[in-house]
C-alpha cells in the first residue's frame, strides 16, 4: 500500500463525507464514475457558531442527494443561505435549480446562464455569509467559467475540478484552454506561497493536506505531457487520436475520449506558441 503522505498533495484517508475543516463539511453525491472518481463533493461551509451556511456545487440532479445536503446542514443547526457554483458541468451544477427551490436560495456563478438571481461571481469578489468569508479566485482552463473559492480562516481553497483529490483534471477543449489552465495553477500556487493556503477541498476525491505540493505536481505533469505530445507530433503522429494512443497508452482506454480533449488543448497550445506547425 502506498503511503498517502508520499502521493501528490498528501491525500487524507478515511471516509470522504463529513467534516473536513472547522468550516467545511462534505456530502458525497452518489455519482461515482471513472470521470467523477468517488462522486461529486458538495461542500457546506459556515462559521462554527453561525446558523447560516453556503453550499458549493449541489451536484447532479439527484433529489436524494440534494435533500441529504439540506438535512446535513439542518442537523448542524444551520440554514442554507446561498448556493455557489465552481463551474457549469452537470455533475456539479445540474441540481442547482432544484436545490435552490428546496432551500429558497439564490445561485451565484460566473456563467450568467447558471445564475438564479441578479448577482454573479467575478474575480476579487468577497462573499460574506454569517461571518464566513469566501474569496473568489478566477481559475479558467478546465472550463472557461471555472472558479475556486479561497477560505482564509481555514487556510483552504475549494477547487472544483481545477485540482482533484486524486489524479489530474481534463482541460476540456474547446471550452477549456491549456494556457489559461497553467496561469490558473500558478495563481493557486501564489495562494499557497503568499496566503498560507495548505488544504485543498476538491470537487472530487479526498481532501489534500499539501496544496503547494499538488499544484507543483500538476505543473510538472502538464510540462511532461506537453513534451510528450510535442515529441509524438515530431514523430509523425498527426491526429489527436493517434497522439492519445502514443502518449496515453498507459491510461485506461475508457478514459481516452477525455484524454483526446486534453490532447486537442495541448496541440492548440503548442501551435499558439510556435512549437509545432499545422492546422488546428
Amino acid at each position: 500500500m502506498t503511503d498517502a503522505a508520499a502521493l501528490p498533495g498528501q491525500p487524507r484517508g478515511g471516509v470522504l463525507s463529513g467534516p473536513a475543516t472547522p468550516r467545511a463539511v462534505n456530502v458525497l453525491a452518489p455519482n461515482a464514475s471513472a470521470m467523477t472518481l468517488d462522486g461529486t463533493n458538495t461542500w457546506i461551509v459556515s462559521e462554527p457558531d453561525s446558523d447560516l451556511a453556503v453550499v458549493i456545487d449541489p451536484g447532479p440532479l439527484d433529489d436524494g442527494h440534494l435533500r441529504a445536503v439540506v438535512d446535513t446542514a439542518e442537523r448542524a443547526g444551520k440554514r442554507v443561505a446561498l448556493t455557489l457554483l465552481t463551474h457549469g458541468h452537470p455533475d456539479h451544477a445540474e441540481g442547482a435549480a432544484r436545490f435552490a427551490a428546496l432551500t429558497g436560495t439564490k445561485v451565484r456563478a460566473l456563467d450568467p446562464a447558471l445564475r438564479l438571481g441578479d448577482e454573479g461571481l467575478a474575480a476579487g469578489n468577497v462573499i460574506t455569509v454569517g461571518g464566513l468569508e469566501l474569496r473568489v479566485v478566477p481559475t479558467p482552463g478546465h472550463t472557461a467559467d471555472s472558479l475556486c473559492f479561497h477560505l482564509p480562516a481555514d487556510r483552504a481553497v475549494l477547487t472544483g475540478d481545477t485540482v482533484l483529490g486524486r489524479g489530474t483534471t481534463v482541460v476540456a477543449h474547446p471550452d477549456g484552454r491549456l494556457g489559461d489552465y497553467l496561469d490558473s495553477l500558478r495563481r493557486l500556487r501564489s495562494l499557497t506561497v503568499d496566503d498560507g493556503v495548505h488544504t485543498v477541498l476538491p470537487g472530487h476525491g479526498p481532501v489534500l493536506e499539501d496544496a503547494q505540493g499538488v499544484v507543483e505536481f500538476y505543473l510538472a505533469h502538464r510540462a511532461h505531457r506537453l513534451a510528450q505530445v510535442e515529441t509524438a507530433v515530431e514523430d509523425g503522429y498527426g491526429t489527436p487520436a493517434q497522439v492519445v494512443a502514443r502518449v496515453y497508452a498507459d491510461v485506461d482506454r475508457s478514459l481516452w475520449p477525455a484524454a483526446e480533449l486534453s490532447v486537442r488543448a495541448q496541440l492548440e497550445y503548442l501551435r499558439e506558441h510556435g512549437l509545432i506547425q499545422g492546422p488546428a
